[in-house]
């Protein structure tokens, strides 16, 4: 743990700040107090809206003129609320500089890198172009950007999203700044490159001896990182503690259902604890306690006054029971009620039961083309080169890799229901090669998809019904059957079935998303494919979601695919797991086979880069930190694809083992256990 001294480097004491609406003022921030000293980590977590990086924009001063500020934030003494836009100019960057949670949005796109964090510098510090830029320089070097140089004279859109990260965390310590605010740093980047960022940040922590704000809705994130936490909720901080003591003995019931909706990598299934219902919209906040609403351990007196932070030993909570809750330290389960699955549909060994998906060799390109009015084709996207599936019925397989590894491209040539590019692809004993067009589009109803973003997917013009009941008319089903099925299907998934009359926007996230579910399972699938279906969740109501494909699985004997870079939800969710790397499946087996004894260096590393949400844990765990990013997909690469990133070919001291890797590609091998690795293991 970080080494604090005592006095406050910064303290925010009720804060308060309301945004302007059509009715009136809107609270998004209701009194929190922080206090942060120098060196030390400050992990800040909490649903959507709960009013964290509103927090973390108000010390700033970086929240648009609809905002009214009120109460106090003193960096070192100084009073910033109210302070004039020229003496905060002076303070951003120099004293307290910021990562912002999207860099392709925060660099100026016109604009190369190196002459960004040189204006950085320069805004600060006398010195002249040539000093900025070998500063800048440095910075990448630093922040771990190879070829520091020649990266300088790169354009933001040129960058990746880890390199782009990393280049913001430089230009944010270019000043060497007293206060890093880090808002949701990591949320949209792969696991592995994740690692990295979280590595550069506390890199140039050190380097600098910043304290850290760090605004995350990954738990994981925070055991591995902070030092102490504050959980908000409805715009106020509920619970604050160091973060062995908040994870170990939560005070407040909202953290320990938080902790308890957190599928973890070394869980082992079953049911998760989910958050009843969802947070009132700030402008509509009952009397009394926010939480009571959801809470199981509500009482009468909940809804009348709001409890205010107290407790001992620096552990605070806002809850009338919390002592109660330090005395007994209960499990998520004993608090919360947790959902029963059903017995499984299909049983029987693996081997017994019907193939719903098989897929080998399976290889798709796009034309890499060049110019703009003329253009001409100069190469190709190897895009997937190399999948292998296997799937059977009342089973579960999960598709996990970085981004850019192929897993969509594979989606869309399955969900095609037509001849590969090259390969097979055998779906529920149909060869998708020979299928007629009245064949395919009879098969397509066995076969459903449930997209990422729910409200993109869901017609805004359209009620909820008619878009459960859209399958239904696609299938060409009468009237009255598809009259009994849209109430059945609302209530198979948790909604109440007089809602269907409303629209999409008039529902929360996870009841969109089950709205999906349900409009997948209209036509009585038999495979259903899930890309990403929680990852635009909040926690919370990722687990009610995750719980609802369980019972469902169960119930009615599906089959999933289930695309996700989240490798504990697919710890959680699935039988199978699938890892492709840079469009070529790596290793694939048993869950419990890969990912306790995985065998393919790619896989231990994704494994190892997955945070845990308990800190004890998390400090103790070795990481490996994969260099750089994913080779192109536009080159055709001889020997081993990973081999660039690849802990063990760096080890091989062999001549002849190095050569085996850089000439000859591994195959898929093994008994039921598969890596295509020379060295598995």
């Amino acid at each position: 743990m970080t080494t604090t001294v005592d006095t406050p480097l910064l303290a925010v004491r009720d804060l308060r700040v309301d945004f302007a609406g059509p009715l009136g003022p809107v609270p998004a921030v209701r009194g929190v107090d922080l206090t942060l000293r120098r060196g030390e980590t400050l992990g800040i977590v909490g649903e959507s809206g709960s009013g964290k990086s509103v927090t973390a924009l108000s010390v700033l001063g970086l929240l648009p003129r609809t905002a009214s500020v009120r109460g106090s934030v003193q960096l070192d003494g100084r009073e910033l609320v109210g302070l004039p836009g020229r003496e905060l100019a002076a303070i951003r960057g120099r004293r307290v500089a910021m990562v912002f949670q999207d860099p392709l949005s925060a660099f100026t796109p016109v604009y190369r890198i190196g002459d960004q964090i040189a204006e950085a510098v320069r805004v600060h510090q006398q010195v002249d172009k040539a000093a900025a830029r070998r500063r800048a320089a440095e910075l990448l070097d630093l922040v771990g950007i190879p070829a520091p140089e020649r990266a300088l004279d790169s354009f933001p859109h040129e960058f990746s999203g880890g390199m782009r990260q990393r280049a913001m965390i430089a230009m944010a310590v270019a000043n060497e700044p007293d206060i890093l605010l880090a808002d949701e740093p990591t949320t949209a980047l792969d696991v592995t490159i994740q690692a990295q960022v979280l590595d550069v940040l506390r890199t140039a922590q050190r380097e600098t001896g910043a304290a850290l704000v760090l605004v995350s809705h990954d738990l994981g994130v925070i055991a591995g990182t902070a030092d102490r936490v504050a959980v908000m909720y409805a715009g106020r901080v509920v619970e604050t503690a160091g973060v062995d003591e908040l994870f170990a003995a939560p005070r407040h019931p909202y953290t320990l259902g938080l902790i308890g909706a957190v599928p973890r990598l070394d869980g082992r299934g079953g049911p998760l604890v989910p958050i009843p219902g969802s947070p009132a919209p700030m402008a509509e906040l009952p009397p009394g306690c926010p939480f009571a609403a959801r809470c199981p351990l509500a009482e009468q007196r909940c809804s009348t006054v709001e409890p205010e932070l107290s407790g001992s030993d620096g552990h605070l909570a806002a809850c009338v029971r919390s002592a109660e809750l330090a005395e007994r330290r209960p499990a998520p389960a004993e608090v919360y009620p947790v959902p029963e699955v059903p017995p499984a549909a299909v049983t029987g060994d693996r081997d017994s039961r019907a193939r719903v998906l098989a897929v080998s060799g399976l290889g798709k390109t796009f034309p890499l083309l060049k110019g703009t009015v003329f253009k001409r084709r100069i190469g190709e996207v190897y895009a997937v080169d190399g999948v292998d599936l296997d799937l059977r019925e009342g089973e579960t397989l999960g598709l996990v890799g970085e981004s850019g590894s192929g897993k969509s491209t594979t989606l869309f040539e399955l969900l095609n229901l037509a001849a590969p590019e090259t390969g097979r692809i055998e779906l529920l004993g149909h060869d998708t090669a020979t299928l007629t067009r009245a064949e395919a589009h009879r098969l397509r109803a066995r076969l459903q998809i449930v997209f990422q973003d729910p409200m993109a997917s869901l017609d805004p013009r359209m009620p909820v019904g008619d878009i459960v009941a859209e399958p239904l008319h696609a299938q060409h089903a009468d009237r009255a059957e598809i009259a009994r099925r849209v109430p059945e299907l609302l209530r198979q998934v948790g909604l109440d079935p007089d809602h269907a009359t409303r629209y999409p926007h008039q529902f929360s996230g996870g009841q969109r998303q089950r709205i999906s579910i349900a409009r997948a399972l209209a036509v009585r699938p038999k495979l259903l494919v899930l890309d990403e279906p929680v990852s635009a969740l909040d926690v919370s109501i990722q687990a009610g979601v995750l719980n609802l494909l369980q019972s469902l699985k169960a119930e009615l004997g599906l089959s999933y695919l289930f695309v996700s870079h989240d490798l504990s939800v697919i710890r959680h969710l699935a039988d199978r797991v699938s890892v492709m790397y840079l469009g070529r499946t790596v290793e694939q087996g048993e869950v419990s086979a890969v990912f306790d004894r995985p065998r393919h260096p790619y896989t231990r590393a994704l494994l190892s880069a997955v945070p845990l949400p308990d800190p004890a844990a998390e400090r103790a765990r070795d990481r490996i930190l994969l260099a750089g990013d994913p080779p192109s997909p536009t080159q055709r690469h001889t020997g081993c694809p990973f081999r660039a990133r690849c802990p063990v070919y760096a080890r091989l001291a062999e001549p002849g083992a190095r050569a085996r890797c850089e000439q000859e590609k591994p195959a898929l091998a093994g008994d039921g256990h598969q890596a295509a690795c020379h060295f598995p293991g």
